[in-house]
């Protein structure tokens, strides 16, 4: 009877701990990754495009990545749009492509995108503690109208912490893995 609550508290967790997976594959980590530039979002014609949707974005090279736009005439506007974001690239384009040089990242910046990568962790495991706690409001909701037992409300609550303490620790582990990353040198 309350299997399906924890269900569903367990796919939320999942999509909790995929935005997180998302975050982190945006962040730079010192080499070229096309996906870096996912969150970049391009004022093209009065609406907010991101690039992925505008250009074939590749890396080429292991400290590069181009963008090969579709309309060349937005090649300004995708250029402001990633000299404005927060990577600190510096786009060069030859009319046709633009190429953005991934440089190394010193320590003081390694450290500031640590403390970002632990700042969204967190606030995913605060996402994990809040879907765990409607869940178990739902639970004592279907103890109160007599639809399972105590005992099952208590078998329902130890299965629920199971899942909870299951996200919270994959949460840490891609935290520490995409640390781990950009302290490499």
């Amino acid at each position: 009877m309350y299997k399906p609550v924890i269900k569903a508290a367990k796919d939320k967790m999942e999509k909790t701990k995929d935005v997180l997976r998302r975050e982190m594959a945006s962040l730079r980590a010192g080499r070229a990754n096309p996906k870096l530039l996912d969150r970049i979002m391009v004022d093209y014609y009065g609406t907010q495009t991101p690039l992925n949707q505008m250009a074939n974005i590749s890396a080429p090279e292991p400290r590069m990545l181009t963008v090969a736009l579709w309309d060349t005439k937005a090649i300004p506007l995708v250029e402001k749009a990633i000299q404005m974001s927060d990577l600190g690239l510096n786009p060069a384009n030859d009319g046709k492509l633009i190429r953005l040089v991934i440089p190394e990242l010193n320590e003081e910046r390694r450290k500031e995108l640590t403390k970002l990568v632990w700042r969204n962790a967190e606030e995913s495991k605060v996402a994990v503690r809040s879907i765990r706690r409607d869940a178990m409001d739902q639970i004592k909701q279907l103890e109160k109208d007599s639809d399972i037992s105590e005992d099952d409300k208590y078998k329902a609550e130890d299965e629920l912490q199971k899942v909870t303490d299951a996200a919270i620790k994959d949460v840490d582990e891609i935290a520490k893995e995409k640390e781990k990353e950009i302290m490499a040198v």
